[in-house]
């Protein structure tokens, strides 16, 4: 009962529209003072809420999260640099004659761009800019280039770097380089799979895709020229965390060096943007720090409530087939995805639902992959996703037309989800490969 009333106070606040860092800390002081008041629980009395300032510093004490700033600020300098622009032309030479055109190009560029940028809404707003123009201007459907754009980017988190990755791992206690490489198989899988929709719809004419000639050798080799620099930062990175030459943290720092370095020698990167980019980091890292720091004193009750126990207890009296259990532990996620940010979710969902796919035999890794794409799904998903509007920005469309346009979408977006949950390979063979199997 105390669980439920902890619960039902802060989806209440929610559902009066309290941002949800704001929700997370008066739930918290709410159900305390409740405790206090009805004097049922002698640790509430002791503690009382000063428990809540005790328990917001200490979650940002982490080495681990020093990833983050450094991952978002090397994926913002890469961007105000011109690799973007570097990378669409690139990826351009390559897959722009096959049916579907940019619209396939749109999908490498992202898969290429999701080494640099860790946030899928750096991807969207920076990568996206360029993909949308780029595909207006050849012919495409405004709406239609706006929901590539949109579902391109969540390849972006689960692609290495992950910002969204690192606070999972802090959370869970894995291996942040075992999840970043857990990561690369589906990421590209998706792309695929994205492809392979769009190719269809472009030979059965369900779009309108302008033909474009096939790229020379020479034109390839120009254009992958210009892109190395940047093509070179993932390569940088996933190399690193192959080899274990360093820390992600570490690999997070070499990045943004690398990254400083690169618009320097290029010149196409100011003192200006270098500012641009800090200013943008710092609003990014600022609100995230913000949301784990108000996430502590909710997630510490829902421990000391026994709350993950009780919601086992539930799941299994509903059935034990591990494979209606995940089915449920999707359905929650997906819903939560709809209604509240990712980062929020992670905060209060991996101390809730781990112990419970522990039970059923789940790698940790394969279901913080299963987790973080199910939150990815929401960000693009109505009534509430953050990149779709976005797109609306971007593109200046409806919402009502970028919600039609993206409805063919989601079907290989739930066919890779169903691979991620029911087929542990796809997540596990890269790191069991690098770092040996549990």
């Amino acid at each position: 009962m105390e669980a439920l009333l902890l619960l039902g106070i802060l989806f209440g606040l929610i559902f009066l529209r309290m941002p949800v860092p704001f929700a997370m800390l008066a739930a918290s002081a709410i159900f305390i003072i409740i405790q206090q008041i009805a004097g049922t629980s002698p640790l509430f009395s002791v503690v009382g809420l000063k428990i809540i300032a005790q328990r917001v510093t200490p979650s940002l004490e982490s080495f681990p999260l020093l990833a983050i700033p450094l991952f978002v600020f090397a994926g913002n300098l890469l961007n105000v640099s011109g690799i973007a622009d570097r990378i669409f032309a690139f990826a351009k030479t390559l897959v722009a004659h096959v049916h579907g055109g940019l619209a396939h190009v749109n999908i490498l560029a992202s898969i290429v761009f999701s080494g640099m940028s860790g946030v899928a809404q750096a991807d969207a707003a920076g990568l996206g800019t360029i993909e949308i123009k780029a595909m207006e201007d050849a012919g495409f459907d405004k709406a239609f280039s706006a929901a590539v754009t949109a579902t391109s980017s969540i390849i972006g988190p689960i692609i290495p770097p992950s910002v969204i990755m690192v606070i999972y791992a802090v959370l869970s206690g894995e291996s942040i380089a075992r999840l970043f490489l857990a990561g690369i198989v589906p990421g590209l899988f998706l792309g695929f799979v994205l492809m392979v929709l769009i190719y269809f719809m472009a030979v059965t004419g369900k779009i309108h895709s302008p033909v474009v000639p096939r790229a020379t050798f020479r034109e390839i080799m120009v254009a992958g020229w210009r892109a190395l620099p940047g093509l070179l930062a993932p390569i940088l990175l996933v190399t690193g965390l192959l080899m274990g030459v360093a820390t992600p943290t570490e690999l997070g720092a070499i990045v943004t060096v690398y990254a400083l370095i690169l618009g320097t020698v290029s010149r196409e990167m100011s003192f200006q943007d270098v500012l641009d980019a800090m200013r943008s980091t710092t609003f990014t890292i600022g609100a995230m720090v913000f949301i784990i720091a108000c996430a502590a004193p909710i997630s510490w009750l829902i421990s000391i409530l026994n709350v993950p126990e009780t919601l086992q207890y539930a799941l299994l009296a509903i059935s034990d087939n591990p494979i209606v259990l995940l089915l449920m532990i999707n359905v929650m996620l997906l819903i939560a995805g709809l209604f509240m940010e990712t980062t929020a979710i992670l905060l209060i969902g991996v101390p809730t639902l781990l112990p419970l796919v522990q039970t059923i035999g789940m790698d940790p890794t394969q279901f913080g992959v299963m987790m973080i794409f199910n939150l990815l799904i929401g960000a693009i998903s109505p009534p509430f996703g953050v990149i779709l509007f976005i797109m609306m920005d971007i593109a200046k469309i409806s919402y009502a037309k970028l919600i039609k346009a993206m409805m063919p979408f989601y079907l290989p977006i739930l066919v890779t989800l169903i691979v991620i949950t029911f087929v542990p390979a796809i997540t596990l063979s890269l790191p069991d490969l690098v770092a040996g199997s549990r």
